[in-house]
């Protein structure tokens, strides 16, 4: 039997995700990573005090050690920071991946071996198996909570000490079972928002740290069609909030571009001979495996968003830690700073951030 911290969020999945560790067998602890505080007095709903009842509540019924690990300045240091920079920079960066990988797996797995611990467990609808001496990561047994996107980018050696409990259950079954247990957060609801900041908009916590720099909103010939507040509140692809009236029937403006050098907005009409909407290859840096790497010419699939099914894709890979990723289908409004999953069927393989668009002609 195994030492094993779990990460409970107040969640009902990592509620079960103890319980059932401990069912067996295993010595289990409870652990609530306080990240974030809301002391900006951010709009939204920051239910970080509930979040640490609701955990310690869980911890109390299972009768489960219980502590909370105040990780404020990492999370600070590695994941907003990241955030911030990304957004600044033009680009759209994903805090969710990033947690998982700095913070997560990272400062709470080493703060979790260095007081005796063997794994670190969340609640994450993913899936690990043995490959010899090293493991491999699935998806979620249940296609609607999958959350293995989340994950591309951790190294081998923090799945190896990692566990994900629920990650072969449907969540029907979950919420089943944190009735089983009686645990107080078994009708709770999902939690929607930045990994462990709270249901708050993105565009709401980026007013607190970037300043709004107006420019124009252009179309693809450079009429200008209007104003914008700040590149950073637009995301490419995006269709509402844009405050441009396309006068156009059945037809929407959709964001194109956010060209920095001009500080220029560039909308177009949201349909499939757009310009500038829909890419056929891109390059990808900064890749990570969650096993064996890939270093030669493959066909696989990717998720190049979560909420994605698998594309298929030719995978070549490059020096200084790249690849060029060619999809067997255009894809609508990839996004640099975006976080591309790869995939052999349900096998993660891991992932990299999206550089270089390739549009079609």
């Amino acid at each position: 039997m195994a030492k094993i911290l779990v990460a409970m969020s107040g969640g009902v999945d990592s509620s079960v995700a103890a319980a059932l560790l401990q069912a067996q067998g295993h010595t289990v602890s409870g652990a609530y990573m306080k990240n974030w505080i809301n002391e900006e007095n951010i709009v939204g709903n920051c239910p970080w005090q509930r979040d640490i009842e609701d955990a310690a509540a869980v911890a109390d019924r299972l009768g489960l050690p219980f502590r909370v690990v105040n990780l404020m300045r990492e999370y600070r240091e590695r994941v907003v920071r990241y955030l911030l920079a990304g957004y600044e920079s033009g680009v759209t960066p994903n805090p969710d991946v990033m947690c998982n990988r700095e913070i997560k797996f990272g400062v709470l797995l080493d703060y979790a071996l260095a007081q005796g611990f063997d794994f670190v467990a969340t609640g994450h609808y993913a899936r690990k198996a043995a490959d010899g001496e090293t493991f491999d990561l699935f998806e979620g047994a249940d296609q609607n909570k999958d959350q293995s996107y989340f994950l591309a980018l951790l190294r081998q050696e923090q799945i190896a000490r990692a566990l994900f409990p629920v990650g072969a259950l449907p969540k029907p079954e979950v919420r089943r079972l944190a009735e089983q247990f009686a645990l107080t957060t078994a009708a709770k609801k999902d939690s929607q928002g930045i990994c462990f900041i709270g249901e708050v908009k993105m565009s709401d916590f980026l007013k607190k740290f970037i300043p709004d720099k107006p420019g124009a909103i252009v179309n693809l010939d450079g009429q200008r069609l209007g104003e914008h507040r700040g590149l950073h509140l637009y995301t490419l692809g995006q269709r509402k909030g844009i405050r441009v009236p396309s006068n156009t029937p059945n037809a929407a403006y959709v964001v194109l571009e956010k060209r920095v050098a001009d500080n220029a907005l560039v909308i177009g009409f949201d349909r499939p001979d757009t310009p500038k909407l829909y890419a056929t290859e891109c390059t990808v840096s900064g890749l990570s495996f969650t096993n064996h790497p890939l270093t030669v010419n493959a066909e696989l699939e990717a998720k190049p968003r979560y909420r994605s099914r698998r594309q298929r894709v030719t995978f070549t890979p490059s020096a200084g830690n790249t690849a060029r990723l060619k999809f067997h289908q255009p894809q609508r409004a990839l996004s640099p700073g975006q976080v591309c999953a790869l995939y052999d069927g349900e096998k993660l393989l891991g992932g990299g951030i999206f550089m270089e668009i390739i549009y079609r002609l």
